[in-house]
């Protein structure tokens, strides 16, 4: 494919110093499908692209979706219990769901978590007295930027047999690999290559490109990219923030001299911010 010329960028509306702006400006630039926060923007809603990824994951052509959600966050029932969030939540036109997720590192991309991301969705598919064997399939698919299991397969299906006669066993949980770092000739070769691809002018399939040509290269989708990246920074800010503040109260309090009243007055800890360190610091 041949770079278009005469492409004109919009930039982030959001007023930040030059320096901050220009990196960000610059984030927004380098992101590819593997990063999850473009890749959940670019398939929320998105029928068209989720529809042509899943038909070559499945290599199904005549596989359709009705649903596509991106960026769903699926609460645990225990009050301590760990939350999940999913890069995209699809169903097919057969009732079929699918988790789709999007993974830069090997940590992240352990055989547990498919466990788990299956528990989580498995839980919301059955009604009330509704009967175990209407519990619709689910595919569990990762899109990993490095090859999961080294063994060059554009893709890895892992599935359920008996041990002692080899059967296979379809209880309707599947869980698939996609090989990020494969270069074949054929559509797996160009899906990885679209997700490395950070140049919508470069990729092959054209529901993709569209999709990263509005986030990256139209006003609206720029700025909603820039703004979902200010936010993000605001909370790492929040959260240093916040560390530095407790260590100051961790080393004023260990002194000895001053009660947690007075460290606070020293660091001009005022209203609900108050609070909630003299709550914390009061344990």
């Amino acid at each position: 494919m041949t770079k278009k010329r005469g492409t004109e960028k919009k930039h982030c509306k959001i007023e930040l110093s030059p320096e901050i702006s220009a990196e960000l400006e610059k984030t927004v630039d380098d992101l590819n499908l593997f990063d999850d926060d473009l890749m959940g923007k670019v398939f929320d809603g998105n029928v068209e692209a989720t529809e042509l990824l899943l038909q070559i994951i499945l290599e199904r052509k005549d596989f359709h979706v009705t649903r596509v959600r991106g960026q769903v966050e699926f609460r645990s029932p225990s009050p301590k219990g760990r939350t999940i969030r999913l890069d995209i939540l699809a169903t097919g036109e057969d009732g079929t769901v699918f988790n789709v997720e999007v993974q830069q590192k090997s940590k992240g991309s352990h055989i547990r978590r498919t466990r788990f991301h299956q528990s989580m969705i498995d839980a919301r598919l059955l009604k009330e007295k509704q009967d175990f064997r209407e519990l619709q399939d689910t595919y569990i698919i990762f899109i990993c930027k490095h090859d999961k299991f080294r063994k060059n397969k554009p893709i890895y299906h892992i599935d359920k047999s008996i041990r002692e006669t080899g059967q296979n066993v379809d209880d309707g949980a599947h869980v698939i690999y996609v090989n990020g770092r494969y270069r074949g000739d054929d559509d797996f070769g160009k899906l990885a290559h679209d997700f490395n691809c950070m140049n919508p002018e470069l990729i092959y399939f054209k529901p993709l490109a569209d999709g990263i040509r509005h986030f990256k290269e139209t006003e609206k989708g720029r700025g909603n990219m820039c703004e979902a990246f200010e936010k993000l920074a605001e909370k790492v800010a929040d959260e240093r923030a916040e560390q530095v503040t407790n260590k100051h109260l961790e080393a004023i309090l260990k002194s000895g001299k001053f009660s947690l009243e007075e460290a606070l007055d020293i660091l001009e800890i005022t209203g609900k911010d108050r609070e909630m360190y003299a709550k914390q610091f009061a344990q």
